[in-house]
């Protein structure tokens, strides 16, 4: 039996990426809180894949991080998806605005910090699709 736990899944069509993405693309979004709480994330497609791959491969038991290999600030993540979609960044969210805009999720995926890494998943020969925070911001807003 396998535990997953998951980040922070890359998905434009829900979760905190979805609620991100229209502040990002109208130019107001910045930083949350003091933007050094890392993130753990993972693309919607390697999640998948991390099922597939958690439910054939036998050996793999126990608690698995579900999550890529590069975990990354808030700053980081704020700075890249303004990137990736070609808006300024300049508007910083303190943690009480945040807490109004995303509710219970402020907290929990967005203020927390969370780094981990998934070692026990590429020890078993897990390969990332999308191992890198830019690629993977691409391909979930395409």
């Amino acid at each position: 039996m396998v535990h997953l736990r998951t980040g922070v899944v890359l998905a434009s069509q829900g979760g905190a990426l979805a609620k991100m993405l229209t502040p990002f693309r109208v130019g107001i979004a910045g930083i949350i809180g003091n933007g050094q709480q890392y993130m753990s994330w993972i693309s919607l497609d390697d999640l998948v894949s991390v099922i597939s791959f958690a439910l054939s491969k036998e050996t793999l038991r126990g608690p698995v991080n579900a999550v890529a290999p590069n975990p990354v600030t808030n700053h980081e993540f704020t700075k890249t998806l303004g990137r990736v979609l070609q808006r300024p960044t300049v508007f910083p969210m303190p943690a009480f605005a945040a807490r109004l805009a995303f509710g219970e999720m402020a907290d929990g995926l967005l203020l927390a910090s969370t780094r981990v890494e998934p070692k026990r998943l590429v020890d078993a020969g897990f390969r990332f699709r999308f191992p890198d925070l830019e690629a993977a911001l691409v391909h979930a807003v395409k």
